[in-house]
């Protein structure tokens, strides 16, 4: 925190690659920083990729996103990952993404959902990382998130449709979640 009592931001500059509504690259890039993903002309997106992680025993993490965020901040979410970096395929990025954020590997990656949302100027690539790491191994990502922990189903699904829950997130995974019911 600062002192006049907000929290600070990290500054990060970051290339994606641009593409179209038929998620074909469009040759243009953009250079991301705090708060500007806005700033993406309309008609065109950004890849982002997010993971949901479920243990061989049966529990899905949760982590808690930093204070500093532009996008959520302080919320807990059922995800790791974050946008592509410039010429990052989704499979690479969520990779990365997922080691980034929790220090894990997956087992097996899922495709679970691929939607674009105009607001954001964002092509989501959703998918189930399966994971048989020690529960204990999670590595926060400083910026990123600041806690974690696993829930079991009746948890995760609780999470779900609690008001504190990333709604945007949950709809991505609408069809896998409704498997579980």
């Amino acid at each position: 925190m600062n002192e006049s009592g907000s929290f600070n931001h990290i500054e990060k500059k970051e290339l994606w690659d641009l593409y179209d509504k038929d998620g074909k690259l469009t040759g243009e890039v953009f250079e991301r920083r705090f708060g500007n993903y806005k700033d993406i002309p309309d008609g065109s997106y950004h890849l982002v990729v997010d993971l949901l992680v479920l243990h061989n025993d049966g529990t899905y993490l949760l982590t808690k996103r930093s204070e500093g965020k532009d996008w959520y901040p302080g919320y807990w979410e059922a995800s790791a990952g974050g946008a592509a970096l410039k010429g990052e395929e989704p499979l690479e990025a969520a990779e990365r993404e997922l080691f980034e954020e929790t220090g894990l590997t997956a087992d097996s990656l899922e495709l679970v959902d691929v939607s674009f949302k105009d607001s954001t100027h964002a092509m989501y690539y959703s998918y189930l990382a399966k994971v048989s790491c020690s529960k204990d191994s999670i590595v926060l990502q400083e910026g990123e998130t600041t806690d974690y922990r696993w829930v079991d189903i009746p948890g995760f699904l609780a999470y779900v449709n609690s008001d504190k829950a990333m709604k945007a997130h949950n709809q991505r995974y609408e069809k896998y979640i409704s498997q579980l019911t």
